[in-house]
C-alpha cells in the first residue's frame, strides 16, 4: 500500500477500514487501468495501479533498457582512432615543442588533437577528417604568411565547409585577439607568439564569442539542409 504522496511527499495515513476499501477497488481494476485518489495535503490526484503502486504518468510508456557496456570487456571503445562527438582539431607548427604546449592547452579546452609534420601531411588528413579548428603558424611554410600554400588554400576552400572550420593563426606579426586583424587575413583568431603560454585562456574566451556570434546561423543553414 501506498504510504505517501508523490507529489509533497506527506505521509499518507489509512484506516483499516479505508486500507480494505482501497485493496478491494484496486484488485476489481481492468489491467492497464488506474485508481485517483487525492492528497489530503497538496490536493494532488495520486493514481494507483493493480500492484498498489503510484502510477504518476502513462503506464504504457517505459524507461530505457540499460546499455551495451560489452565494450568494456574488449576494448573496442579505446582503439577506436577518435570519438566521432568531439571536435577535433588540426595543429601546424614549426617548432616541435610549441606544437605539444597548443596540443595540451586545445585538449583542456575538449579538442582531440592531431600535428600536422607537413602541408601534405595536413592536406591529406583533412581528406578524411572534418577539422572543426585547424592552427597555422605564419612561418609553417617560409618566412612569411604570403608564402603559405596552406594559408591559400583555407583563403578558397569552399564556403561550405569553411564555415565549419575556426581558423587560428599565429605569429609574431600577430596582435592577439584583434578580429580586424584576423578578418583581413581570413581568419578567425590572430594570436601572437608571445601569448603562447595564455592560448588555452584565449581559446575559452574565443570559441564562445565565435558560437555566439556565428551558431544561430550554422544552424539556420543546417535546418535548411546547408552546410
Amino acid at each position: 500500500m501506498i504510504s505517501s504522496c508523490p507529489h509533497c511527499q506527506t505521509k499518507l495515513q489509512f484506516t483499516e477500514a479505508q486500507k480494505a476499501k482501497l485493496q478491494h477497488a484496486l484488485a476489481r481494476l481492468e489491467p492497464g487501468k488506474n485508481l485517483s485518489i487525492k492528497c489530503p495535503n497538496c490536493h494532488q490526484a495520486i493514481r494507483l495501479g493493480r500492484e498498489h503502486t503510484t502510477d504518476k504518468g502513462d503506464r504504457g510508456l517505459r524507461p530505457p533498457p540499460p546499455p551495451d557496456i560489452n565494450w568494456l570487456k574488449d576494448g573496442r571503445f579505446e582503439t577506436d582512432d577518435k570519438i566521432q562527438d568531439v571536435p577535433m582539431a588540426l595543429i601546424m607548427h614549426p617548432d616541435p615543442a610549441v606544437s605539444e604546449k597548443l596540443k595540451t592547452a586545445m585538449e583542456s579546452v575538449g579538442y582531440q588533437v592531431m600535428i600536422a609534420e607537413s602541408v601534405a601531411n595536413a592536406r591529406e588528413r583533412m581528406q578524411f577528417v572534418n577539422f572543426a579548428c585547424v592552427v597555422l603558424h605564419s612561418r609553417f611554410e617560409g618566412s612569411s604568411l604570403d608564402e603559405s600554400t596552406f594559408h591559400q588554400f583555407m583563403r578558397k576552400m569552399a564556403m561550405d565547409r569553411r564555415r565549419y572550420v575556426f581558423y587560428i593563426l599565429m605569429g609574431p606579426e600577430f596582435h592577439s585577439l584583434y578580429d580586424l586583424q584576423a578578418l583581413s587575413c581570413s581568419a578567425n583568431l590572430v594570436v601572437n607568439d608571445q601569448d603562447l603560454k595564455y592560448f588555452d585562456t584565449i581559446l575559452r574566451k574565443a570559441i564562445p564569442d565565435y558560437e555566439e556570434l556565428f551558431g544561430p546561423l550554422l544552424e539556420e543553414l543546417g535546418a535548411h539542409g546547408k552546410r
